[in-house]
């Protein structure tokens, strides 16, 4: 879900239109996505990759799933439709996945 908007980011495939993405991290990188294909890739880049860069780690996709569902504190990257970055909140997972209207 963007943080910004509230909106569900809707995969290419699913019954609602996709629209522009952006993740953004701590130092203001962003990463932007103009038709998002699920998993989690962002304008080339992986949430989760990133996520474990931001907390420390190398950049290992399978590290940044576990933190991010190890009941941890951590730093997030940001998913929005307007940029900006939202003090290392955890954006909101959506509940149909991004396909499943």
């Amino acid at each position: 879900m963007t943080q910004d908007t509230n909106q569900s980011i809707a995969v290419e495939g699913s019954r609602r239109r996709t629209f522009t993405a952006i993740m953004e991290d701590n130092k203001g990188n962003r990463w932007v996505e103009n038709n998002y294909q699920g998993y989690g890739e962002f304008g080339g880049k992986d949430f989760y990759d990133l996520l474990d860069e931001m907390n420390g780690g190398v950049g290992d996709r399978m590290d940044g799933v576990v933190l991010a569902f190890s009941g941890k504190s951590f730093i997030s990257p940001s998913l929005s439709e307007w940029g900006g970055y939202f003090g290392g909140e955890e954006p909101t997972t959506c509940p149909d996945q991004g396909y499943f209207y």
